[in-house]
């Protein structure tokens, strides 16, 4: 079998539909599209069915948008679709959604058919930092959303976003203080990007917003590591806490820069070297996958050295960092080879450690974790 880093043992499907598109967020997202849909679900089993014969698959996501924004009839349709092509033995299988859009028969639908993982966008427990992301949740509909999945999954995770604007150290405490209320098994931490072209990103440029100051964002990040190492949890990945046993599977096959399927608008896949990226347009996708065209729309296939250098920047975001041996085996370079002097800048500035199986970030590091690959990347210099 050829390794997991040309293969695929990972798939990603991508759900637009969304009841309100939040002010932050900069993914392919179709609020108001709802007539769609159907059509959307035709597309995705054609995309599916592209793959020639059903492959075994080890983690599947599906992620939005909000993929539990479909009704009822609509997520077994499209959970009928993805056990058909993508089967697999003791595999993780994920679902993204909102408190808001959970009910208790959805949660019983998901499980039949498989899912063993939900993951719920909690984001904050506070209404006034709730209405600075532009959600459209209360904090009331949280604990109602956990009570209603809790019969099937046990396998929870929750996602928080640090850093919204008005948030303090305080209010950040306290969302994580009630997010492990709920004894979850993973939680994604997050500081609040401002993407460009976002409402949100307008509205800070026009000055309507004003962002939270550098120095209180790392305390608040510093206060995750504490809070939940404190709680048992494994800083796995830089955004990513897990008790023992529960890291996302998944997630970690990007991490490692393996290879994986993408279905959907804006899905992105990575299949023997080569990198692809889905068109973000509903409508077009579905019009051109529905005429028997590809949905892709750009195409990259890297040669070994830039591989190897994209490989460093995604397993160093993890908390075992970059193994020599087995990065050696994956690129075909050892990373000292590579990238030696940048290295011994990054150990001299106490942003990385190294040992006798490979390197990885410190404490410090990690609050500077984009600083640091940055540095490496200047490493990447084609010689004359």
């Amino acid at each position: 079998m050829p390794p997991a880093w040309l293969e695929p043992r990972a798939a990603y499907l991508h759900v637009p539909f969304c009841a309100h598109h939040c002010g932050y967020c900069d993914f392919a997202v179709a609020a108001g599209q709802d007539h769609l849909i159907e059509l959307y679900l035709d597309a995705i089993e054609v995309e599916l069915a592209g793959l020639i014969r059903p492959r075994e698959i080890e983690t599947i996501f599906v992620g939005g948008g909000t993929p539990t924004h479909l009704s009822l009839p609509q997520l077994e349709r499209l959970l009928d679709s993805i056990n058909r092509w993508l089967p697999g033995e003791d595999r993780e299988f994920t679902f993204e959604s909102t408190p808001e859009s959970l009910t208790r028969e959805k949660a019983a639908a998901l499980r039949a058919r498989g899912v063993n993982r939900l993951s719920i966008g909690v984001q904050s427990f506070h209404p006034r930092l709730l209405e600075a992301l532009d959600r459209r949740h209360s904090p009331e509909a949280i604990p109602v959303a956990i009570e209603a999945v809790r019969p099937h999954f046990d396998n929870l995770s929750l996602d928080l976003i640090f850093a919204a604007p008005g948030s303090t150290l305080e209010t950040w405490s306290s969302d994580l203080d009630a997010a492990l209320g709920f004894a979850p098994k993973h939680l994604s931490t997050y500081g609040l990007t401002y993407e460009k072209g976002t409402p949100l990103w307008k509205a800070r440029e026009r000055g309507a917003v004003r962002p939270v100051d550098e120095d209180a964002e790392l305390a608040m990040y510093e206060r995750s590591m504490d809070r939940l190492a404190a709680a048992g949890f494994e800083h796995y990945e830089i955004s990513n806490f897990a008790p023992p046993g529960y890291r996302c599977r998944h997630n970690e096959t990007y991490w490692a820069n393996e290879a994986y399927h993408g279905f959907g608008v804006g899905a992105a896949r990575y299949v023997n070297g080569t990198r692809e990226l889905n068109t973000r347009d509903t409508k077009s996708y579905v019009k051109k996958v529905l005429a028997g065209e590809p949905a892709t729309f750009q195409t990259e296939t890297l040669g070994p050295r830039d591989r190897a250098f994209e490989t460093i920047g995604t397993q160093l975001r993890r908390a075992e960092g970059i193994d020599r041996a087995r990065f050696a085996e994956q690129t075909g370079f050892e990373l000292a080879d590579l990238a030696s002097e940048r290295l011994a800048i990054l150990l001299d500035a106490g942003l990385l450690v190294s040992d006798a199986i490979g390197v990885r970030l410190t404490r410090r590091g990690r609050c500077l974790a984009d600083a640091a690959i940055e540095e490496l990347m200047k490493a990447n210099v084609p010689t004359a």
